[in-house]
């Protein structure tokens, strides 16, 4: 929304920075059916800017749903007439996708018409480490074919929470924090949570499908939020065993795991810990100051201007507030 001509050429002009731009229908019908009205336009809008400012590159990011699966090569035309990069990427049960997941996850019969696109057009889009599952019907696909959680992805949240992966914002697979003793490099060399993630998997389930070495048993946040075994079949299997415990569970009637501490949102409760207060920076006038060179990306309000932390009393408080 606020990628005007004037902030498309600024971001155009910079030596470092990414944008992406999310689109969910190749269609305004399709798309603002799930993002709102007049989000396409709003979207094309952005994209003519950043292309008439004469950047290329950026990503159009389009999440495969049962609604626009039919839409992929319209999806390339409108990355391509903008000079974008296509990025796609698998809905996942977490967030608001858990109260969607039901109503748009793919159908089996739409995971294969994704696959034979995939397998045409792989190496002209970003896939990341959404699609491996889709592996078992046969050829591996471009991109990451395993679950990238711990081994070469993961999330800092805006406390410095580290969680193995962007989509699993539960305790389950939190690591640690930045701001422990040795900072990210010592959760990342050391959290049990990784070392374990990193070790060669077990099947479970799935070790008498000769599928598995391919599909390596599916996502990881889609198996848990939908309340399915880590050491079992993704709930999309395209051998279709992830329906079939689905059924098992139902009949079950436990509750979904739901995500936990997720601090990207202000409704969300801090969750503290022990011995950490809120940040507070003190800042110094430009002008009393050797400042350093302020570089070409460095778009932030404080550049250029000495921060000192301070240390505060208990409580995590504050934490949220504008620029954290």
């Amino acid at each position: 929304m606020k990628i005007t001509p004037d902030a498309a050429a600024a971001l155009a002009a910079n030596d470092y920075v990414d944008v992406q731009i999310s689109l969910d229908g190749a269609t305004p019908e399709v798309n603002d059916a799930i993002r709102g009205p007049r989000s396409y336009e709003t979207a094309l809008r952005a994209m003519a800017n950043l292309r008439d400012a004469g950047m290329r590159g950026f990503k159009l990011s389009v999440v495969c749903t049962r609604t626009n699966i039919s839409q992929l090569d319209e999806f390339k035309a409108i990355a391509d007439e903008y000079g974008a990069q296509l990025r796609l990427t698998r809905l996942r049960p977490s967030g608001r996708g858990a109260d969607v997941w039901d109503d748009l996850h793919p159908t089996q019969a739409q995971q294969r018409e994704l696959y034979d696109w995939l397998v045409a057009h792989g190496d002209e889009v970003l896939t990341g480490d959404s699609f491996f599952h889709l592996s078992a019907y046969g050829q591996a696909l471009p991109g990451l074919n395993l679950c990238g959680a711990g081994r070469v992805v993961c999330l800092i949240d805006p406390i410095g929470d580290v969680y193995a992966c962007p989509f699993a914002i539960h305790e389950e697979f939190l690591a640690g924090s930045v701001r422990d003793d040795g900072g990210f490099a010592e959760v990342w060399r050391h959290s049990e949570l990784f070392t374990r993630l990193r070790e060669p998997q077990s099947g479970g389930a799935c070790t008498s499908c000769q599928f598995f070495d391919t599909c390596k048993g599916g996502c990881m946040a889609a198996k848990f939020f939908t309340g399915l075994p880590l050491d079992g079949p993704d709930p999309e299997c395209v051998q279709g065993f992830g329906e079939q415990e689905l059924a098992k569970r139902k009949d079950t009637g436990g509750g979904l795991p739901q995500p936990t501490g997720d601090h990207s949102h202000r409704t969300s409760p801090p969750r503290p810990r022990e011995g950490m207060g809120p940040v507070r920076v003190s800042i110094r006038r430009r002008d009393d100051i050797e400042a350093p060179p302020v570089s070409a990306c460095a778009e932030s309000p404080l550049a250029g201007f000495a921060a000192t932390l301070m240390p505060a009393a208990a409580g995590v408080e504050g934490r949220h507030q504008e620029g954290n």
